[in-house]
């Protein structure tokens, strides 16, 4: 049986009030149903058939044409790290809710791991709905119990890779782009996946120092105005705030918005011209930034100005249209938090049987299935969805197998080569599909394969349904 060092955690009744999530904590962040179902899949007997599920969406946020898939490195780290301890076991058993579950349920969870396959599109990748960005093949209960977990990282992540590569397409190669979401993103795990799938999806760097680190990433970051005005209000003036910060941090960026931004960057300009300071930067975090960028620009012509407070692509396009001079953008509260990547993990297959749902506005297709996707001219001309056991013709194969057997048969791939993946998916994109103003999402067909197993399934499952009337 696996054990840790920390049984106390889950056997003593007093509150956690630190509510922080650690990967010996893995296996208990999951809905109870899953853990219901996988006891009951036990006691039918049923728990080791092979099982797949996918994972995808149904339909694209309003206003995006395309989605970034992101999170398959933390998804890949969970299944390797899914275990259940003897003080979780116990602490279920203690919630009174498993009386009437066998004795082999515990023996599974104490003795379990994952030891399935997972096939994926790789981070960075263009999608589209109804595409699976993910496959997990395993034993019913394994596949059953890892479904919240991987919804919660790759939905979040795909939103905020799909975010920031739109935010990169419309600002353009040359912009500096820094992520601030931290302190809007849902949670402090949150703020840490929303930092790795900004910078995976096109931005530049994170002023999160926790996250930029863990990543082998630089922090980035400016100043605040409580700065200022604590260095104004003791030494006197807001000029002199300004010397103290330089003096410390050369290279930073100073925040010129406190009080009165034209009079700020006259001072700075004078600074400059007589050679008593280099400036690297200044940030606008307020007002009319169209007309204070030109301004500050015609006082430090040589300076990168910066612009924040609640932008997200939309605005950055009318800075643009309006002849802003912005070189770079902080991107906080409307990169992490925003409309939902409403991604589905659904069952498609069980003991070698395709299933589908049929829900009305949630049918689902049966069966394994690959996209095959086909370019012409450097971009994406069609996308195929068909049969996992379908050859390509032409075609390229975006799943591919990345866990046999419960082990990553890959390295984890550096967030460099994940964002020029995702430059180069943006790039391949339609232009149609990239417009901010009612884009149009590449065709998606589906195989005759794949149209003729959801017909053939459908019709078993009316005559089940009318043999057991």
């Amino acid at each position: 049986m696996t054990t840790f060092p920390d049984l106390e955690r889950y056997t003593n009744n007093q509150p956690q009030p630190e509510l922080n999530l650690a990967a010996v904590d893995y296996s208990l962040l999951t809905d109870l149903y899953q853990l219901t179902m996988a006891a009951c899949y036990v006691g039918e007997g049923v728990e080791q058939k092979p099982a797949s599920f996918e994972l995808f969406v149904r339909r694209l946020p309003e206003g995006f044409g395309y989605l970034i898939a992101m999170g398959l490195a933390q998804a890949l780290e969970y299944l390797q790290k899914l275990r259940f301890s003897e003080s979780q076991i116990a602490a279920l058993q203690r919630t009174g809710i498993f009386a009437h579950a066998s004795d082999r349920f515990w023996a599974l969870l104490a003795d379990g791991c994952f030891t399935g396959d997972v096939w994926a599109v790789p981070e960075g990748t263009a999608v589209f709905a109804n595409q699976p960005i993910l496959r997990i093949e395993a034993p019913l209960w394994q596949a059953q119990l890892v479904e919240t977990y991987l919804l919660n990282t790759i939905n979040y992540q795909t939103l905020i890779a799909t975010r920031a590569a739109r935010l990169r397409d419309v600002a353009g190669e040359q912009a500096t782009l820094l992520e601030f979401g931290t302190r809007r993103a849902f949670s402090p795990q949150g703020s840490l996946w929303a930092a790795r799938a900004a910078l995976a999806g096109g931005l530049d760097a994170t002023s999160n120092v926790l996250a930029a680190l863990q990543l082998d990433q630089q922090p980035s970051g400016t100043m605040a105005h409580a700065l200022v005005m604590a260095l104004s209000a003791m030494a006197g003036t807001e000029e002199q705030a300004f010397t103290a910060f330089h003096r410390y941090f050369p290279g930073a960026p100073l925040l010129i918005d406190t009080y009165d931004t034209i009079a700020a960057a006259e001072q700075l300009a004078t600074k400059v011209n007589s050679g008593e300071i280099h400036l690297t930067g200044v940030r606008l975090d307020s007002g009319d930034l169209v007309n204070l960028s030109k301004a500050v620009r015609s006082l430090l012509p040589d300076v990168t100005i910066f612009a924040s407070g609640d932008l997200d692509e939309w605005e950055i396009a009318r800075l643009q249209a309006q002849g802003a001079q912005i070189d770079g953008y902080g991107l906080g509260t409307k990169l992490v938090t925003g409309a939902p990547v409403n991604g589905v993990y659904k069952l498609v297959e069980i003991d070698g049987i395709p299933v589908m749902k049929e829900s009305r506005d949630k049918a689902t297709y049966p069966g394994r299935k690959q996209i095959f996707r086909s370019f012409a001219g450097g971009k994406i001309q069609v996308d195929r969805l068909g049969l996992a056991s379908e050859n390509a013709v032409g075609e390229e194969p975006l799943l591919q197998l990345v866990m046999k057997a419960g082990k990553q048969l890959q390295p984890f791939e550096t967030i460099e080569t994940i964002r020029q993946r995702t430059a180069a998916s943006v790039a391949s994109l339609p232009e149609e599909t990239r417009q901010l103003q009612h884009p149009v999402s590449v065709n998606v067909e589906i195989s005759a394969k794949l149209q003729e197993l959801t017909q053939k399934t459908k019709k078993q499952t009316t005559e089940a349904q009318r043999a057991q009337s």
